[in-house]
């Protein structure tokens, strides 16, 4: 039974068998896949942390729409200093997205307790999703019941704050930790393979012949001695037979069990459950990136690994964050441009031509760049070789003339006819 068939049925905290399924369970290798267990695979917690962090170092604000197109950070707005700064006592707004993100790699669904003063959220606590159940009353409202601290809460939906991970429309996103479990296990049984090899010394065990009759005592006797050679702590010490005894050992390395082929497999396996380039978490091997350079390489991990999670976020904290009659005023949105800084160079680039094209001030560009604003910076400008034809002879004798006037300001000269300059024209001097 999939977890889509429990769509629309009531879940009790006894069904154990949704729980086993939503939460994971053995796979086919034999290993049990939980949230925790998969953070032992290091590809998973390599993937998980880079989405997790990258998304709480970028900040969030809420943006108010403007009248003519466009929207502008109001840090003034009283939804902005919570999740921008501080969402709780506990923790700052990085920690906050971080753990929302990674409950969402992990459990499919992050949750939080809305404590609130009136109207407005104050603070947003986290709820463990390990004892979360959702459900709806008979009326069809959706309730959130759970155990935090020894105390069991039951809550309506305007109380908590849920952002749900991909999903078929249901009141649950599905868990990624649950549908990875097989690939999970292989490489869990991979990497336990690996350890039992090394913890071997790189041998696999072996055989001893000598002579025929052994006793029973006698075999046990000798299995007991050869113990005290097995595994790398016992390296190096040597070992006495005797009546003719051998010991040959199985000769099975790691390339004839493909175990190397193995464990870089399931590296790729992982992370193209999570949707992140092999190469972000360390494999290079056999991997290419796309673009010439790191600004292409993270737009196409902004924009098809880190991106749906971003949107997800800013959707559920408009919807269940802001009052209706504030929804349509004002957007919460998440600021991704540090991940798109170019090298000095290209950067030097791009905010020339923003300010040289009037799209930015100058102010707006040493902003960007942390330096404090300048007098006369706030005034869009552009190149005058840019301005339209049929103006260009009237700017032209304009600027032709602002500088005859200025060199005879400074040469002390007060009539045109004593400069040697043609005039300007139209001039009838």
């Amino acid at each position: 039974m999939s977890l889509l068939s429990w769509l629309g049925k009531k879940i009790k905290l006894t069904d154990g068998a949704f729980w086993a399924q939503y939460y994971g369970n053995s796979s086919a290798t034999g290993k049990v896949v939980t949230p925790d267990s998969a953070l032992h695979v290091s590809a998973a917690w390599a993937c998980i942390r880079l989405l997790s962090e990258t998304t709480g170092i970028l900040p969030i604000s809420v943006y108010r729409n403007l009248p003519g197109g466009g929207t502008e950070v109001d840090s003034q707005h009283w939804l902005n200093g919570l999740i921008h700064d501080d969402p709780n006592a506990d923790q700052t707004a990085s920690e906050y997205w971080e753990g929302n993100t990674a409950c969402l790699n992990l459990w499919g669904n992050g949750y939080s307790f809305k404590e609130q003063s009136g109207s407005r959220t104050i603070a947003l606590i986290p709820i463990n999703p390990d004892t979360m159940r959702v459900y709806r009353d008979s009326f069809g409202a959706r309730r959130y019941q759970f155990s935090e601290r020894g105390k069991r809460e039951d809550l309506p939906e305007d109380k908590v704050f849920h952002i749900r991970g991909f999903g078929v429309g249901g009141d649950l996103g599905l868990s990624p930790i649950s549908y990875a479990r097989e690939s999970l296990g292989i490489a869990m049984s991979a990497d336990e393979a690996a350890g039992k090899m090394f913890a071997n010394g790189m041998l696999a065990s072996g055989f001893v012949t000598g002579p025929n009759g052994l006793k029973e005592d006698q075999r046990t006797q000798i299995t007991k001695i050869l113990k005290d050679f097995i595994g790398s702590q016992n390296a190096n010490k040597i070992m006495v037979l005797e009546q003719g005894m051998d010991f040959k050992t199985i000769q099975m390395n790691p390339n004839d069990m493909q175990m190397l082929q193995s464990r870089a497999w399931a590296v790729e396996e992982v992370c193209r459950w999570f949707r992140v380039p092999p190469f972000m978490v360390g494999h290079t091997e056999k991997s290419t990136s796309w673009g010439t350079g790191l600004e292409q390489q993270m737009i196409g991990f902004l924009t098809f690994a880190l991106q749906p999670y971003l949107n997800r976020i800013e959707k559920a904290a408009r919807k269940q964050l802001l009052p209706p009659g504030e929804r349509s005023r004002y957007t919460v949105k998440f600021n991704v441009e540090g991940l798109l800084r170019a090298d000095s160079q290209g950067r030097a680039t791009f905010l020339s031509m923003m300010t040289q094209n009037g799209i930015m001030s100058r102010n707006e560009a040493r902003a960007k760049e942390n330096l404090p604003p300048v007098d006369g910076g706030d005034e869009l400008t552009v190149q005058s070789n840019l301005i339209p034809l049929g103006h260009l002879g009237d700017i032209t004798s304009t600027t032709e003339q602002q500088a005859r006037n200025a060199l005879r300001s400074w040469l002390g000269v007060e009539q045109p006819k004593q400069l040697l300059l043609p005039p300007p024209s139209g001039d009838q001097a």
